[in-house]
């Protein structure tokens, strides 16, 4: 199954693909934000366990699917080898901490007075989907990145590690969609604007992934940078969102177990398929 996945994706072009994978990654968020119809709550504990289930997989990724190969395809010895990687990993931790701090946006556990960026008066159920939003923009670039080095003939970049990093993130996201849309339907939101705002938190990950493609395919020295760039982004937001948001409750084991559940969840994936 996974073989004709792969000589699908290689029979299409690399942009195409890239959407093909976010686009695929956004369903499941709608399909996990699709629960909130079946159910009206759940637990605190299992949306922390999912939580960290997330958290997890993003780590997972930023390593194995996105550093280790920047380190990889980099020319040199010691330190200049690994200085695109460690370049790009800084610039995009400092790309999501200027989009923190002024993009309004309140994440999921916290109460309003603790919302983030610039003060607005924009409803709390805005400012938690933009929260989410600004988590699945490294995740869409991420995809769409690997894709793009494909498209310019990096051999270290592969549509098999496109796939499998679509996968990873489409798995997380699914739960992510009932972290978004089970939380909105308990404040007394009606299912079908709880569904709505749960799938429209990943809608920005297809764009995301063309542009991240089209940019690398374009310009291909660029490949290791925007790998890094694409991990240190969602290593920002699983410490300075994910995680915080599993620690406000007393389920913090739980969220922890569902951490670890999902880092190895992604790297096997990663080592057993790429």
């Amino acid at each position: 199954m996974f073989d004709k996945l792969i000589v699908f994706f290689e029979s299409i072009d690399p942009v195409a693909g890239a959407l093909l994978a976010t686009t695929f990654t956004w369903l499941l968020t709608a399909a996990g934000a699709a629960l909130v119809f079946l159910f009206r709550d759940m637990k605190r504990s299992v949306l922390d366990g999912m939580l960290g289930f997330t958290g997890g997989v993003m780590v997972a990724a930023s390593f194995w699917s996105l550093l280790a190969p920047a380190i990889e395809m980099s020319d040199g010895e010691g330190f200049v080898k690994v200085m695109p990687a460690f370049i790009g990993f800084g610039l995009g931790a400092a790309f999501l901490f200027g989009l923190d701090r002024l993009l309004p946006h309140l994440h999921i556990n916290f109460k309003e007075s603790r919302a983030e960026g610039v003060q607005t008066d924009w409803h709390r159920t805005t400012l938690l989907v933009l929260a989410i939003t600004l988590h699945n923009i490294p995740e869409g670039l991420a995809v769409g990145v690997l894709f793009g080095g494909v498209a310019a003939g990096i051999p270290e970049a592969s549509i098999a590690g496109a796939v499998i990093l679509a996968l990873g993130i489409g798995i997380q996201n699914f739960p992510e969609g009932i972290a978004v849309s089970m939380p909105l339907r308990r404040q007394g939101m009606s299912r079908r604007k709880s569904f709505w705002y749960g799938q429209l938190s990943a809608i920005v990950e297809p764009a995301a992934g063309v542009l991240g493609a089209m940019a690398v395919s374009f310009f291909t020295p660029v490949l290791p940078y925007a790998l890094a760039f694409a991990a240190g982004a969602m290593i920002y937001v699983v410490v300075e969102e994910v995680i915080p948001e599993t620690q406000q409750d007393k389920y913090t084991d739980i969220a922890t177990l569902g951490f670890i559940g999902g880092f190895m969840v992604m790297m096997s994936l990663d080592v057993a398929l790429g």
